[in-house]
């Protein structure tokens, strides 16, 4: 493996093709593709100042270092990626990508990141930006602390863990959610999804959790939550009282109490859903 230390790379494709490179202390300024289409890289303490710095490129372990906000849609068509204890700074960050791994990154411009990836694992990641997350799929995440609206519309295979999401519309279109100990925040929560479960998190949404096939909610907490279920089938325990359930098309919901119950005959069979009251 080749080292570059203390460089400064200008111009376009300043490192294009490159296979086992070990980048330290460096600076790319102006110049779009540094490192476009490169394989095993090793980029500690560097910083990307411009636009799409890592396409095509295969094994890259990334450290230390800082995107700018000037490197956008920095990370697109790119597999075997890690990234540690670094800032990325630019929106649309990663698109068409496959195995990405997160550690303790923090990403204040995160519009339209993680877009149609798969295999991606995120640890200690904080993110503010919307459309989060859009139409990938095989998720593992801890620890994410995120807003921003629309996130994970159109995610497949999703498990989180330990998060807190400030997010409306969340988990619009998607399939096999599994959701753990996370807090979660945001209008029409999980609308027009399969297979959606919450264990032990607390909801705050309004009109949220609806057109939902096989929700299932065990030991949740709910807080302003008003009009939920409409359409959707369900298995709810709450821990706490939650404020109006609406239309739920089946299945049971058990909770010390509900502030208003809506079932309207002309739009569901009442008789297909069990509700206790403890």
């Amino acid at each position: 493996m080749t080292t570059l230390c203390k460089k400064e790379f200008t111009g376009e494709r300043a490192l294009f093709k490159s296979n086992g490179l070990n980048i330290k202390h460096s600076v790319f300024f102006d110049g779009e593709s540094p490192l476009k289409e490169s394989e095993n890289l090793e980029i500690v303490e560097s910083k990307f100042e411009w636009k799409y710095p890592l396409w095509y490129t295969t094994n890259v372990k990334l450290s230390e270092s800082t995107l700018s906000e000037t490197a956008r849609s920095g990370i697109w068509y790119t597999n075997d990626i890690e990234i540690s204890n670094t800032q990325i700074s630019a929106p649309k960050t990663f698109r068409r990508s496959n195995r990405i791994k997160l550690t303790n990154v923090t990403l204040p411009n995160a519009t339209e990141t993680f877009w149609s990836c798969k295999d991606i694992v995120l640890n200690q990641v904080s993110a503010k930006g919307d459309y989060f997350g859009m139409n990938s799929e095989n998720f593992e995440i801890n620890q994410l602390d995120l807003e921003g609206n629309y996130s994970f519309d159109g995610v497949k295979n999703i498990v989180v863990r330990d998060s807190r999401l400030i997010s409306k519309d969340a988990f619009w279109n998607s399939e096999n959610v599994n959701v753990y100990n996370s807090f979660i925040s945001g209008e029409y929560l999980g609308w027009n999804s399969k297979n959606l479960t919450f264990i032990n998190c607390t909801i705050e949404s309004l009109q949220g959790l609806c057109y939902i096939e096989n929700l299932v909610m065990i030991d949740c907490s709910f807080v302003n939550t008003t009009l939920a279920f409409e359409y959707s089938t369900v298995n709810i325990t709450s821990k706490t009282t939650i404020d109006s359930v609406f239309n739920p098309a089946s299945g049971t919901i058990s909770a010390p109490g509900i502030g208003s119950i809506i079932l309207d005959q002309t739009k569901i069979d009442p008789s297909k859903t069990t509700i206790t009251l403890e």
